[in-house]
């Protein structure tokens, strides 16, 4: 009898605990949600006065003793809590794996958007001239001049940081920006991550690129990775011209080749892996390409 009121006391106490407040234990009003151990601060690039939101969120672990990975993500304004969640998960397992939790670091721009259409055309795409007024779009070398002259020693400044293991991640153009980063600085990262990269754009320009990378004799880590549903036809009511102009711009093709051609090299060999996610489309499928890209880029040697 004695044992039966334990239990059902601590039941009283476990229903209590996980029962809804009350109308009067509400607090006086709702307050904003905070992201753990995430900062974020909007910067002006001195070259050419656009403006970045950069997230930034560092372990609660001590760094090891050659300064934390780092992990740079782009449209950070959507993708910056999921990665940082993939960082306190990994943080959280750290003494398991034996892998060191990184610092993340969200590019993205001032506004309430997930993802600002305009601001990452200009700086995701590549042109004929991307030195020129990029102000609609080619003006990938300006965004790659600012993360690495101006938001790399900022953060470099105020975070030990680990210069032999930073990742890039982005996701459509923003994966076509990795890979123009990969093949022109392929010694500004040591992991590129590009999910679903827009090949297709200006006629597959930046795979002229590629033998510049070659010549280098540099081969950092590389992902590439697309969702195994992009390239069928479109759901919605699309258009006709607007489906007809989607056919041209398949996505699986040019990245099943391009990861072939960089495993056929003796470089890259063992450092480039490729997916094609099971039922993934266009829209949703960065989210197990970060997923994968995490894992990747914390297993680095």
């Amino acid at each position: 009898m004695r044992y039966l009121s334990v239990n059902i006391l601590a039941g009283l106490v476990l229903a209590a605990a996980t029962s809804p407040a009350r109308a009067g234990s509400e607090p006086a009003a709702w307050s904003a949600v905070v992201l753990p151990q995430a900062q974020q601060l909007d910067v002006e690039a001195a070259a050419t006065g656009f403006r970045y939101r950069v997230f930034v969120s560092v372990p609660a672990s001590p760094p090891p003793a050659d300064g934390y990975p780092v992990l740079y993500v782009l449209d950070g304004n959507a993708a910056f809590p999921v990665a940082t969640f993939l960082a306190r998960s990994a943080e959280s397992r750290r003494e398991v794996t034996g892998l060191a939790p990184p610092v993340v670091v969200g590019i993205g721009y001032p506004g309430a958007d997930d993802f600002d259409v305009t601001a990452r055309r200009r700086d995701y795409t590549i042109g004929p001239d991307d030195r020129s007024d990029a102000a609609t779009a080619g003006g990938a070398e300006h965004f790659l001049d600012f993360i690495e002259r101006e938001l790399k020693p900022l953060l470099a400044a105020r975070h030990p940081i680990d210069r032999k293991r930073q990742a890039l991640f982005g996701h459509s153009f923003g994966g076509l920006f990795v890979l123009h980063a990969l093949f022109t600085r392929p010694t500004g990262f040591t992991t590129y991550l590009a999910s679903s990269p827009s090949i297709w754009w200006q006629d597959k320009r930046v795979l002229g690129e590629l033998p510049g990378l070659i010549a280098s004799g540099i081969s950092p880590r590389v992902q590439i990775s697309v969702g195994a549903l992009e390239d069928n036809p479109p759901k919605g009511n699309h258009p006709p011209e607007v489906r007809a102009l989607m056919a041209t711009r398949t996505m699986i093709p040019a990245a099943r080749e391009l990861a072939g051609k960089l495993q056929s090299l003796a470089a890259f060999r063992d450092k480039v892996v490729y997916h094609e996610l099971a039922g993934e489309d266009h829209g949703p499928v960065w989210l197990p390409a970060m997923t994968r890209g995490m894992q990747f880029f914390l297993e680095q040697p």
